[in-house]
């Protein structure tokens, strides 16, 4: 890719490209690898570069951001607009034929007819590709000739593994919990009639596994295994609606980054019922450990300006326990930031129940409160 002229990289981190990702974030200076809060800004991070160089650059992303950079790739980039040439590099979760997780399935089936739709123009890498090269050439040449995005198609075991390097002197290294210790800390100090919307990733997979291993079902959860960033308004539409219930919500840093101007329109509402939880541990934690900006902005701050009533950070066992009791007797919007260092167990499991079976249950439960 260098050798044609792209050594600008942005995206959202996803776990078929980690090794990828790793690499880069090695290998490159800051300035060249930026991170970003979601896919839709990556492509117009792309655009503003190619507009400044003249170079087209690299976005990165699994299959599920496409919703988010579709606007930006058909208004923006496309060729019938201002024609702005990138490679997009996807991760194809979901793949037919592939096992993979239930909110991937239907993202796969219809990935290469939304791309067929939108007139990008692909490629399909797997492990076994012996041409990869020709077929990067080819299309790199039809992007400089189209002056259009196109795109490389990433199967589960292209990239060989690359471990990230680790600094001891990264941001979060020298915190006592991980997510999974917060998480039980706050199942552990509220009521058994509040109810959690818990983001995906491993968080709802942690929530689910420390009320199995308590003995407790999960009626009382919304385990939002899709929709990154998107769990703090799904909370919003039952707190305003179950006034007289305690909605909590477990969400992560870069899940509340990629959709910040929620905290907005929770502010605006004000529900006095709504109790949002941020575990931060400055990190993409589910699809490798990229990191996040979440250790450098200041979150309470942010929900402060935003209109929440109550704002506080925690980072120790009893501290966090304390403000999550503050939070619990005051008026909402409520926010609390727990710091936390990134890393999960290695034998963590997921949900044994469905999307379906999970929805059911936690509708029905909440219908006779």
């Amino acid at each position: 890719m260098k050798t044609k002229g792209i050594d600008f990289y942005t995206g959202v981190p996803d776990s078929l490209l980690k090794n990828f990702c790793s690499y880069v974030t090695d290998n490159s200076p800051v300035e060249k690898h930026i991170i970003n809060s979601n896919e839709g800004a990556a492509v117009a991070l792309a655009s503003g570069h190619y507009l400044s160089t003249g170079k087209p650059a690299l976005v990165y992303m699994q299959n599920s951001g496409l919703g988010n950079s579709i606007n930006p790739l058909l208004s923006l980039a496309d060729p019938e607009v201002y024609g702005i040439p990138m490679l997009l590099m996807i991760g194809w979760r979901g793949e037919p034929g592939k096992k993979d997780e239930p909110q991937h399935i239907k993202q796969g089936k219809v990935m290469l007819s939304l791309l067929d739709s939108m007139g990008i123009r692909y490629e399909h890498l797997t492990g076994d590709t012996g041409e990869y090269s020709e077929k990067i050439d080819r299309l790199i040449e039809e992007m400089f000739i189209s002056k259009s995005p196109v795109a490389l198609i990433i199967s589960d075991g292209t990239f060989e593994n690359y471990d990230l390097n680790i600094s001891e002197n990264e941001k979060g290294s020298g915190l006592k919990l991980r997510r999974e210790d917060a998480v039980k800390l706050i199942i552990d100090n509220i009521s058994e009639k509040d109810v959690i919307v818990s983001t995906t990733g491993k968080a709802s997979r942690e929530v689910f596994e420390y009320r199995e291993s308590k003995g407790q079902g999960h009626q009382n959860d919304f385990l939002t295994v899709g929709s990154m960033g998107h769990c703090s308004q799904i909370a919003l539409g039952i707190a305003i609606v179950k006034k007289d219930l305690q909605i909590f919500i477990l969400d992560g840093d870069g899940a509340v980054i990629m959709q910040m101007g929620s905290l907005a329109i929770s502010g605006s509402l004000a529900p006095e019922n709504l109790k949002h939880i941020v575990i931060n541990n400055g990190a993409h934690d589910s699809v490798g450990g990229q990191p996040t900006a979440g250790f450098e902005i200041n979150f309470p701050e942010i929900a402060k300006a935003c209109g929440y009533r109550y704002v506080s950070s925690a980072e120790e066992a009893e501290d966090i326990t304390f403000e999550i009791n503050k939070l619990k007797k005051s008026a909402g919007p409520s926010f609390l930031e727990i710091k936390v260092n990134k890393g999960a167990r290695k034998d963590l499991g997921r949900p044994t129940t469905t999307p379906h079976q999970n929805k059911e249950s936690f509708m029905n439960n909440l219908m006779n409160k």
